[in-house]
């Protein structure tokens, strides 16, 4: 599969496009499209043509060579970020730390933890014995209810 070249625009030509034009002399050009042809039958200068790959290379126009180049110089750099929280030295110094030091925090944070829980829990239970003689029924003496009065009959009006 071979790529042709446009005579006028410059541009490949891919398999099964295109119409070539073949001179009395013999020479054979290859023309991309009716444009190109027309074009070049006009007896345009395809270097004074804007969208030609000939104006382009005149003109300095976006060569393959720059966007190469910019291409190579981009780098990725690696950042070390904090964590929501916790600051680039702290999460370093923990991971710098030994395990045995480690373990020992570790150990010191549950058993603080354990005290915390064991107060609460106390606190909660004197809150609720509180509660619970707030709640006892007081005795109450009974008074004698007054005497009924007979019941009226009939309608009332």
């Amino acid at each position: 599969m071979k790529l042709e070249v446009c005579h006028f625009s410059g541009y490949k030509i891919q398999p099964g496009r295109g119409r070539k034009y073949i001179r009395a002399d013999g020479k054979v050009f290859n023309f991309m499209n009716g444009k190109c042809r027309h074009s070049y039958f006009m007896h345009r200068n395809p270097r004074d043509v804007l969208w030609t790959v000939l104006y382009r290379r005149k003109h300095k126009k976006g060569t393959q060579n720059e966007e190469q180049s910019k291409k190579r110089t981009k780098r990725t750099v690696k950042h070390a970020k904090p964590i929501q929280g916790a600051t680039l030295e702290a999460i370093l110094q923990k991971r710098n730390m030994k395990p045995e030091v480690r373990k020992a925090q570790r150990e010191q944070a549950i058993k603080a933890a354990r005290e915390k829980a064991a107060v609460q829990k106390k606190s909660k239970q004197q809150v609720a014995q509180k509660a619970a003689q707030k709640q006892q029924p007081k005795q109450v003496t009974k008074q004698p209810k007054a005497a009924k009065t007979a019941k009226q009959s009939g309608r009332r009006y």
